[in-house]
């Protein structure tokens, strides 16, 4: 009896469902199909199904965190489910380790072998369901170690002959190993859309370490930073329809069949009454900076592509984030016009070069429920207060007090310890450090020190945007 009624619980978990999905008023079309993954918490969380029920509370919203260190180098992380807006954790977190392996043949003729170790993390926020989440936790990092294997030749030439005008800079060719994977988990999303249940979509953060850097892709308002003794300087920024006003306005005005007719890539001071017909209004459209004056006619009664400001923000009044995976079946909440091509799985790749000197350097990645109430500046002083009274344990102390502290405590609503609104969301939260990277990759250049006198340590801590002007190994 209780393997059945197990049984059916995890069955109800994994998205078994057959009433359709919904998120701010959208109405996904979920097919009566399998789910491709079972839902779950992290893997190295190691919950059972009594576990993972437990986790799924929405009253006493536990923090959850590792009963031990199962993360390298003792890396921190916790999350808690949020207070009822979706009846499961969307969140979704994973790390795995890989190698990239070269042979080649020395002048002598023996065969040699290098492997390029690597590490990566990833964070996804799923919304209207946890079936892109999930199917991001169980399949990114395996097309990015196929994107990089594609690459690993080139990228192994530029390691050891870099200064060879023929070699591709190596940041190039990780980043464009990201973006093309983000872009694969995105097609693979929409033809599995038949074949299995994984409705909605989920943003999407990524921590690749490799060769004696960091790199940081994101497609989403995740939000990553890098921490040291109550400072901070971040690593992604939020994609929303806020900060993407300008691109999906000039797609919207460049392509107004995907607007039907309900939608306008013009933006008005104030949206336009029937009333106001023949007045003169201020306006700009989609490709202008100022503001210039029309008379108001019936077409201009429109609705804008974006609507609201700021968290309230909204695409066709929908949905509040602009990349990610996902969301094929998305349309908007009257019209059901096809939301899906004013959104982008392209993520945005920072880089930074490995140079930590003390065990107070960290890489904090957490979910939109972390930092809607939790701004730089306080997670830094969290984590550096955190590093610096635990011993043992302490990036997982970290991560707890993140959680904690953004999640509040129970009163009449979720509050925070200032008595402002706390966050209601999921929350999932990384805290890696950046030391043992520093010294893995010193430890790496020691066993290649006989390839090429070409390969020298990392000099810089500076995080660059442009792939060109970055310190080479």
């Amino acid at each position: 009896m209780f393997v059945r009624f197990k049984s059916v619980v995890m069955s109800a978990v994994s998205g078994l469902e057959t009433t359709d999905g919904t998120m701010d008023g959208i109405q996904y079309n979920k097919a009566k199909l399998a789910p491709k993954f079972p839902y779950g918490r992290p893997h190295f969380l190691h919950l059972n199904d009594e576990d993972v029920q437990v986790t799924a509370d929405h009253k006493m919203r536990h923090v959850v965190h590792p009963s031990k260190p199962v993360l390298p180098y003792d890396t921190g992380y916790a999350e808690c489910i949020n207070a009822g807006k979706s009846r499961w954790n969307e969140d979704q977190a994973v790390h795995t380790q890989g190698v990239l392996s070269k042979v080649s043949q020395s002048e002598i003729g023996n065969e040699q072998k290098f492997s390029i170790p690597y590490s990566y993390f990833g964070v996804f926020d799923g919304h209207a369901g946890v079936g892109a989440a999930l199917c991001a936790a169980n399949q990114l990092h395996h097309i990015i170690h196929e994107k990089l294997v594609d690459a690993q030749d080139d990228i192994w030439i530029n390691f050891i002959e870099k200064n060879l005008p023929t070699t591709k800079p190596r940041d190039l060719l990780i980043i464009g190993a990201l973006e093309s994977a983000f872009k694969e988990m995105d097609q693979l999303l929409l033809e599995d859309r038949n074949k299995y249940q994984a409705a909605g979509g989920c943003t999407a953060i990524v921590a690749l370490f490799i060769l004696g850097k960091l790199y940081v892709a994101n497609a989403g308002d995740s939000r990553a930073i890098i921490c040291k003794d109550d400072q901070y300087f971040p690593m992604s920024m939020d994609f929303t329809p806020e900060n993407e006003r300008d691109r999906i306005r000039r797609l919207a005005q460049e392509q107004p069949f995907l607007l039907g007719k309900e939608f306008t890539a013009n933006e008005y001071l104030g949206q336009p009454k029937s009333s106001d017909l023949g007045k003169t209004v201020m306006y700009r459209d989609a490709y202008m900076k100022g503001w210039a004056y029309k008379t108001l006619q019936p077409e201009d009664l429109k609705v804008s592509v974006i609507t609201g400001h700021g968290k309230r923000s909204r695409v066709m009044g929908t949905i509040g984030v602009t990349r990610g995976f996902g969301d094929h079946a998305l349309t908007s909440v009257y019209q059901k016009l096809p939301i899906k091509p004013f959104l982008s799985s392209h993520p945005e790749v920072l880089v930074h070069t490995l140079a930590a000197t003390d065990d107070k350097e960290v890489l904090v990645i957490g979910t939109d429920g972390l930092w809607d109430v939790v701004d730089g500046n306080k997670a830094a002083k969290i984590v550096s207060n955190s590093i610096n009274t635990f011993k043992d344990n302490k990036y997982v102390s970290a991560a707890t007090c993140l959680v904690g502290f953004a999640r509040g405590s129970l009163k009449n609503s979720w509050q925070l310890k200032t008595g402002k609104p706390a966050s209601c969301d999921d929350i999932s939260v990384f805290v890696i450090p950046l030391l043992p990277y520093t010294l893995e990759y010193k430890e790496f250049l020691s066993k290649c020190s006989g390839v090429s006198d070409n390969i020298s340590e990392p000099t810089s801590m500076d995080t660059s945007e442009d792939a060109n002007d970055v310190t080479d190994c």
